[in-house]
């Protein structure tokens, strides 16, 4: 009988406040934070309303979406995916194993109570849209800071599950799981770099943009839950996205509809999303485009005699960001021609006539008037703060202030972000009439002074300077030149402040509001792990034009550690878990995921110097936790008051790599500790209370010691409560493990058989074996009766760093390099699971007493929670299930492959060939947003197999039905179990409704003209039974598209097209007038309701009593 065992799923990860979501593969994304629930108004002046003060602010962290509550500085929700593994196994409730790379949240009119729509990019590839209603909302924002904590610590689509979700407040969390997001696949297995929604007023939230590593633009129909087309034109990945505004839609000729992408092959382009095409390509960047943003200027306004309505138009403006370090600045449309009316009010001299300025524009925008976009120069920080904007590293995020007045520059790997302030039209005209007085200045004491020969020398040997270098140089000169007469960037623009944080910078946000003051604040992620919140203030009356210097409010550095795990161990009652990670110690609470302490591991509590942890353990009572050091010290924190009690310095010479606690056994009233460093030691201590300490602190003191002959990596204990038969387990650098009697320290075994060094290992609860992994990538078991080698097991693809086994049993999970926990059988001498999720090295493990759930820690700063569930779990089926995945990764690999460029590459290479080059022009700049799946086409085998059903189905009802008419008799027919009673037309609309709406045009492709035929012969069944008219109608029109000329050559097909076509526009007319109806009558009501809703309430003297002629009287 083949063994069974239960299923270990991830349920929740902790630990991470903020995470760029970026590998060495996939770079980082611009868009990693996002303010929740902000609104969109139809004021041009950009005033944000102040309730918005409330919206959490969304962060990535790993897999999931975590909701912080800015005020109180505390975590208020989590966003995340549960689903089922891959091969469809589970419970249906794990958490997605995948990262997020980038996020975006839809806006709300003011007023609107639609659903807010998170977009978030996965490193997998796919889009997942969360949607939250208005009673999400509510739960966070009108109910913050009131009641009880559970109940404003909800969870939108719950990750907590059972008893011990106290974190929900309730255990209701049905209503949450039930709720799947919308998952969107069209980049194959490239990650999605960037996400946007269209924040224009007319498509709030329906449309969403999304650009991945292979360098595609893909819009989608959020409301109609399926792509519209893609968009192919970048070589690179994509690193930003921005829709354009109607008005400068209008203004150009890009029509209605317009966005800008910017990619890793330094080109920026324009795109017509009705054309499907690009319409213009923004060169002149020196290297990859890192981010860009767009917004409509809104500068505070000023009353000036003289300014017309044309004056006041808005001014789209778009920032790149490249890698040279330079932040360009571009005008959309004919925002930046200035007007006659304008320079002859604001005082203009003589030399400057209107005409000279509309020709010099002229000049700049050259011959091309198609053009939407024009260089207006570049945003340059003064001089004085030092700020090189040659950063070898580039510009790694620009984002606007929602109302306009603000742009901010992060560059990569800095630790500041640069404030610049729109001016008003006053302010620009001004700005450049110095600008201009001042060339005029240097112009004419550049014509006093002697001229100077400032050609370049060249060698004896060089060859004289060509007609093409000179016409070349100046080319590259004039790229991005620009006239004096223009308004340049730096006239628009000026420098308002810094941030300067004490870290590098990884993103930041504005915050969705304005402080009282007239100051910003402005929310940026750390690359410890930690968020801060800055204070950008306006700027004084005396001096303001001076730049100001962003303060730092708050930060939120508790809830995740600053670097990698190093160390992960439970309390004797499983209730709280200690992480440690270089010089900070964190306590959870296990249930609810919470930070109860955060304690710094150095001197007095001095954030001078630190310790640097490596290991950690919980003393007797959980009331207290040990901790080794790099630096040989032992140090002991008491959990309740955060503070060092006791500290034994220098207690090795080397760093303590690992240490192991042995409860007092029978007879024994202390508690021992054992200890091994690298100055090959390992010694005992016995934990004693301190004297003369009225809160009776421990301390240890030192009682024996071991010398070893190489630097000892691991120490360990064994399960035995038996002080006689107690074991002790040192593993070396010599890649050997010593086994030592605790209470005689005479050499029992040496376990040999590894290549290198033994980095972990741990005995089994009745001590009959002993599991060990090492650098080596194996795991070797040993018998602890005569030392000998049971079996070497292999699956990791790097070095093992962690081993522990589930108690009372041969089952043991190990972690790795590789990314991966796995879960092992001990006697049979296999592997169970594989558990995916770390994104990056996983350094330690702790299980729990009774084995429920496993905790990891690893380098990408998280702890993932891996849960016991009442699944089963088959070994045969496991291994198959690996092999599938290895398979569809290679199917996934040949489907990625463009399908355009493939059949041009195969008429080129029909035609005799032709240099790449030359077949650019032809590739197409779009195709079909959505690829073909294993989803996909999983779901065309569904809709095959219930049409062929349903023609069986059919034929023995046709016969059944012959057969009672010869016999004259009147019986029915049992209907048939396999489509759970409902009849063959019935049954195939049930199937084609279960297919996602993203799969079903690729499931339809799926099928052959033979199942087409008679699909639409059902089509046109359900349509007269007035059954899925909608869907019935999408699928009609797209297979008709699809098999256009096999439709019209089978002639046997014209009577069926021609009742569908009148059944299909009798349908959709039915439900056009319906719908129209029911709009009609809910306008109405809805002007009936607030009628009387504003209708003055008028009382009659006679009814009305006089309350206060009742005070006074005793009853």
């Amino acid at each position: 009988m083949q063994l069974t065992y239960l299923r270990y799923e991830c349920a929740d990860a902790f630990s991470l406040t903020c995470s760029s979501g970026s590998t060495p593969s996939v770079p980082q994304s611009s868009s990693i934070l996002s303010f929740l629930g902000a609104t969109t108004s139809d004021n041009e002046k950009g005033i944000v309303p102040p309730q918005q003060q409330n919206c959490p602010l969304l962060s990535i962290a790993g897999s999931q979406l975590i909701g912080y509550e800015l005020r109180r500085g505390e975590p208020i929700m989590k966003i995340g995916h549960r689903e089922l593994l891959s091969g469809g196994v589970g419970t249906g409730r794990a958490l997605n194993s995948s990262q997020i790379v980038c996020l975006d949240v839809s806006e709300r009119r003011i007023g609107g109570d639609g659903d807010v729509r998170v977009a978030t990019g996965w490193v997998d590839g796919s889009v997942r849209v969360f949607s939250l209603d208005s009673k999400d909302m509510a739960r966070f924002s009108s109910s913050i800071g009131v009641g009880d904590d559970a109940e404003r610590n909800g969870l939108v689509h719950s990750l907590l599950h059972g008893k011990n979700a106290n974190f929900l407040g309730n255990n209701n969390s049905d209503e949450f799981a039930c709720r799947e997001p919308l998952v969107l696949n069209g980049h194959g297995s490239s990650p999605v770099q960037m996400v946007v929604f269209d924040k224009n007023i007319n498509a709030v939230g329906g449309r969403l943009a999304s650009g991945g590593a292979d360098g595609v633009v893909i819009l989608w129909d959020v409301i109609a839950e399926t792509g519209l087309f893609r968009l192919l034109g970048h070589r690179g990945p994509v690193t930003g996205i921005a829709f354009l505004h109607p008005s400068v839609c209008s203004a150009t000729s890009v029509g209605v509809d317009g966005m800008v992408t910017s990619g890793m092959d330094g080109l920026v382009k324009v795109w017509d999303l009705n054309g499907q095409c690009c319409v213009q390509t923004l060169t002149g960047h020196r290297g990859p485009v890192g981010c860009l943003d767009s917004s409509i200027l809104r500068p505070p306004g000023e009353e000036v005699e003289g300014y017309s309505d044309i004056d006041r138009k808005p001014k789209c403006r778009l920032v790149t960001g490249c890698a040279d370090g330079q932040v360009r600045v571009w005008s959309a449309g004919d925002f930046n021609k200035p007007s006659t009316s304008a320079h002859t009010n604001s005082g203009m001299k003589a030399s400057d006539p209107p005409n000279e300025v509309a020709a010099a524009v002229d000049k700049q925008v050259g011959d091309n008037d198609d053009d939407i976009f024009q260089y207006i120069g570049s945003l340059q920080p003064p001089a004085n703060l030092n700020i090189t904007s040659s950063n070898k590293d580039g510009v790694a995020s620009i984002h606007f202030h929602p109302s306009g007045r603000y742009v901010g520059v992060c560059r990569a790997n800095d630790r500041s972000i640069e404030i610049y302030a729109a001016r008003s039209e006053v302010e620009v005209q001004k700005k450049r009439r110095r600008r201009l007085r001042r060339r005029r200045e240097k112009q004419n004491i550049a014509a006093s002074a002697p001229e100077k020969n400032t050609t370049k020398k060249r060698g004896l040997l060089d060859d004289p300077e060509s007609d093409d270098e000179q016409e070349n140089e100046a080319k590259d000169d004039s790229l991005l030149e620009l006239s004096p007469q223009v308004v340049k960037a730096m006239d628009e623009f000026e420098f308002r402040g810094m941030i300067r944080a004490a870290h590098k910078i990884r993103g930041f946000a504005f915050a969705p509001y304005q402080e009282r003051r007239g100051g910003i604040r402005v929310v940026v992620a750390l690359a410890t792990n930690a968020l801060e919140i800055y204070s950008v203030p306006k700027p004084l009356k005396q001096s303001p034009g001076a730049p100001v210097t962003g303060e730092k409010v708050s930060s939120l550095d508790m809830y995740g550690h600053p670097t990698g795990i190093r160390s992960v161990v439970l309390s004797s009652d499983d209730t709280m878990t200690c992480t440690v990670s270089k010089s900070v110690v964190k306590i959870w609470n296990v249930a609810n995921r919470s930070c109860l302490r955060s304690l710094m591991a150095a001197p007095g509590g001095s954030s001078g110097t630190s310790y640097y942890c490596l290991c950690s353990a919980f003393l007797k009572g959980n009331t207290h936790v040990i901790v080794g050091t790099r630096e040989g010290h032992l140090i002991i924190m008491d959990v309740a008051s955060g503070d060092i009690v006791y500290t034994e310095e220098n207690a090795h010479d080397g760093a303590i790599w690992s240490l192991d606690m042995c409860h007092p056994s029978q007879g024994q009233s202390t508690t021992s500790l054992v200890t091994g460093s690298s100055d090959k030691l390992v010694k005992y201590w016995s934990v004693e209370s301190q004297d003369g300490d009225d809160n009776h602190h421990p301390m240890v003191v030192h009682s024996r010691t071991l010398q070893m002959s190489d630097d000892v990596m691991c120490v360990r204990f064994s399960h035995s409560t038996d002080a006689m038969k107690r074991l002790l387990f040192v593993a070396s650098l010599d890649s050997t493990i010593k086994v030592f009697f605790d209470d005689s320290l005479k050499f029992f075994l040496n376990l040999y058989g590894h290549k290198l060094p033994v980095l972990a290992f741990d005995s089994s609860f009745d001590d009959t074996i002993l599991a060990s992994g090492g650098a080596d990538k194996s795991i070797k078991i040993w018998g602890l009766d005569f030392g000998d080698t049971h079996r070497s097991l292999y699956g990791h693809e790097d070095s093992i760093t962690d081993l522990r086994f589930v108690k009372r049993t041969h089952f043991f999970f190990t972690c790795s390099k590789d990314r991966t926990v796995r879960y092992w059988d001990g006697d049979k001498f296999q592997q169970i699971l594989l558990l995916r999720g770390h994104a990056s090295e996983v350094n330690c493990l702790a299980v729990s007493n009774n084995g429920a759930f496993v905790l990891s820690g690893g380098m990408d700063r998280q702890v993932r929670v891996w849960e016991r569930t009442k699944d089963i779990v088959f070994l045969d089926e496991e291994r198959e299930r690996e092999l599938e995945e290895i398979f569809d990764k290679v199917d996934g690999s040949r489907r990625d492959e463009n399908t355009a460029d493939a059949l041009v590459k195969a008429q080129r290479a029909r035609e005799g060939g032709l240099d790449a080059d030359d077949d650019e022009d032809e590739k197409p700049q779009s195709e079909a947003a959505v690829k073909q799946t294993i989803l996909s086409v999983s779901a065309g085998d569904r809709i095959m197999e219930a049409i062929e059903t349903a023609d069986k189905e059919s034929k023995e009802l046709s016969l059944f039905r012959k057969l009672q008419e010869e016999r004259g008799g009147d019986s029915k027919r049992a209907p048939n179990p396999m489509l759970f009673g409902m009849d063959p037309p019935y049954y195939v609309l049930w199937i084609l409704r279960s297919v996602k709406s993203v799969d079903l045009e690729q499931s339809l492709l799926v099928l052959p003209l033979n199942h087409v035929e008679r699909l639409m012969h059902y089509l046109i069944v359900n349509l007269q039974r007035h059954k899925g008219v909608e869907l019935c109608a999408k699928i009609s029109v797209f297979l008709i598209k699809s098999h256009q000329k096999a439709i019209v050559a089978n002639r046997t097909m014209l009577i069926p097209l021609r009742e569908l076509q009148t059944l299909v526009r009798k349908r959709t007319t039915e439900i056009r007038d319906t719908i129209g109806f029911n709009l009609a009558a809910i306008k109405m009501v809805t002007r009936l309701a607030n009628e009387k809703k504003n209708e003055r309430v008028t009382y009659e003297e006679k009814s009305m009593k006089d309350i206060w002629g009742e005070l006074g009287k005793i009853s």
